[in-house]
């Protein structure tokens, strides 16, 4: 049987899909970023600023944090078991940065555990933000998104510093440090890069 032959425009609207998948692969919306980036800094913030006023006890603000992430990550489980939307396209590097979000949370969850098991709260916090810069550096790379790879190395900077400072609360503030220069500032570049190159094309 003749194969069908594609007529001019069948073929353009074919390419015109395989530009908006690339543009898709390529780049980030960066709002997962931004509000991580911020929940995480102002968790830090008032956490310093609670070390300073003895206004509730010092784990307080990442206690609640724990409890909110764990009501979100249900929600999230809730919805997709039982609530599946539409199926969307599947790309190679949305799938991998799926398994790489477990593995980044999983390694989280060790952290919080080790603490809990002994380690100084500040040691495993230093630890934390090494891990972030981890992860800020492979987004950078997978997605050649250079404002990310120059963060990586500022939050491994500010894990450094966590590890010498003296008293939590400067810890806190490298932890907070960390979040803005590692998510919450690449994370809105991501976003306006993300807004420009998805832009409607006027006629």
């Amino acid at each position: 049987m003749p194969e069908k032959r594609l007529t001019e425009q069948e073929s353009l609207l074919i390419i015109q899909q395989m530009i908006d998948t690339a543009k898709q692969e390529q780049k980030d919306d960066g709002k997962g970023w931004i509000a991580w980036g911020w929940l995480l800094f102002a968790v830090s913030i008032f956490s310093y600023w609670n070390m300073h006023t003895r206004w509730v006890h010092t784990f307080f603000f990442w206690n609640w944090f724990g409890f909110i992430v764990l009501i979100i990550l249900l929600y999230i489980l809730v919805r997709r078991l039982f609530f599946p939307a539409g199926e969307r396209v599947r790309t190679y590097t949305k799938e991998l940065f799926n398994k790489l979000n477990l593995g980044f949370f999983i390694f989280v969850f060790f952290i919080i555990v080790a603490i809990n098991a002994g380690m100084p709260p500040s040691k495993g916090f230093a630890v934390l933000i090494a891990l972030y810069g981890f992860w800020v550096w492979i987004f950078g790379v997978a997605f050649n998104f250079k404002p990310s790879v120059i963060a990586a190395f500022i939050t491994w900077g500010c894990g450094f510093a966590a590890l010498f400072v003296k008293g939590f609360d400067w810890v806190m503030v490298c932890h907070a440090a960390a979040v803005l220069c590692g998510f919450i500032i690449p994370g809105h570049m991501a976003q306006s890069a993300f807004k420009k190159i998805n832009r409607p094309v006027k006629a």
